[in-house]
């Protein structure tokens, strides 16, 4: 069994402010970083993720947009898999819903044409019955 020091909020203080300066985090993934690192101490680490608000580390409605921006324009995700995710990550809801609608329309469809020919190209030996029903369960 390995003894782990525990992490002082001092440290987890300046690790958690490098790596929310790295790239855009909310405070869910800062706390589970927080657990990974060895500070157990739920208090302790409600301290570091608050410090890191009041120091603007951590912004959850920058993170929003950032993350919906990322993920539908390079990972080429849709609405629903993107909604969900920042759900899972406990969000408040304004802040995905405002963040949703900063999607180019035009774009976004633009992309799911592309992402479906590109589908389409590869469906092999079906009918086009069965095709039609393959891309519309890829759409969904």
């Amino acid at each position: 069994m390995e003894n782990k020091k525990e992490l002082t909020v001092k440290e987890a203080l300046s690790k958690a402010s490098f790596y929310c300066s790295a790239s855009e985090h909310c405070s869910a993934e800062v706390m589970e970083k927080l657990k990974q690192w060895g500070m157990s101490d739920v208090e302790k680490q409600e301290e570091v993720i608050q410090h890191l608000i009041r120091e603007n580390y951590i912004d959850e409605q920058r993170y929003c947009r950032a993350f919906v921006h990322d993920k539908y324009r390079f990972n080429k995700w849709g609405k629903a898999k993107i909604a969900m995710t920042l759900k899972q990550k406990a969000l408040p809801a304004t802040y995905i819903n405002e963040a949703m609608t900063t999607i180019d329309e035009e774009e976004y469809i633009s992309i799911l044409k592309e992402l479906l020919r590109t589908k389409d190209a590869s469906i092999r030996n079906a009918s086009p019955y069965e095709r039609y029903g393959k891309l519309m369960r890829f759409a969904i």
